[in-house]
């Protein structure tokens, strides 16, 4: 993705002088890295220990990567990041860009930082073909789920997230592919 500023979006698009939108790339890791300590910290979770942080290196900024990181800046400072992955609709039959992650620093919050760099993904989605992009929210986080229904996003009660740890899957018998 590019680099995207107020002045790279359509006429109709808001402005956002002040921020700076950009895929991170190895050099960013440490930037990265300390992003995700503080949403680890704001959800009040322990932070990737040594060998979580050096997967999501390696996952984000390795010869194949497994997700997309994009930082945000504001007057140059890092303010916030995101990280997004493609999935599919069988029933569409087209992708979807998932959006893992997306934290803003607090001090960075009402600066439009988080509008900046949702829209951003978005258009990227577009750019993709992407039929649709998703993302859960945490029931607690009220400003979140307030910001995405400003935005139009729906919150689809009849999809329930059901999720296996890597201990519940170790504990299925195996049944390798043929």
């Amino acid at each position: 993705m590019a680099v995207v500023n107020a002045s790279a979006q359509a006429p109709h698009a808001p402005s956002f002088p002040d921020i700076r939108i950009r895929k991170a790339t190895m050099e960013d890791a440490d930037r990265f890295l300390a992003l995700v300590d503080a949403l680890a910290a704001y959800e009040k979770l322990a932070p990737p220990d040594a060998d979580a942080r050096a997967r999501l290196v390696a996952d984000a900024f390795g010869p194949a990567p497994r997700i997309e990181a994009f930082l945000a800046e504001h007057r140059g400072t890092p303010a916030a990041y995101a990280i997004v992955f493609p999935t599919y609709s069988s029933f569409l039959a087209l992708p979807t860009l998932y959006l893992e992650d997306i934290f803003v620093l607090p001090a960075f919050r009402g600066k439009k930082v988080g509008l900046a760099l949702f829209l951003a993904l978005a258009t990227l989605a577009k750019q993709r073909g992407c039929g649709r992009m998703e993302w859960t929210v945490l029931d607690w986080n009220r400003l979140a789920i307030d910001f995405y229904a400003r935005l139009g996003a729906s919150h689809m009660r009849e999809w329930q997230l059901h999720r296996m740890t890597r201990e519940d899957l170790d504990a299925l018998p195996d049944l390798p592919l043929l």
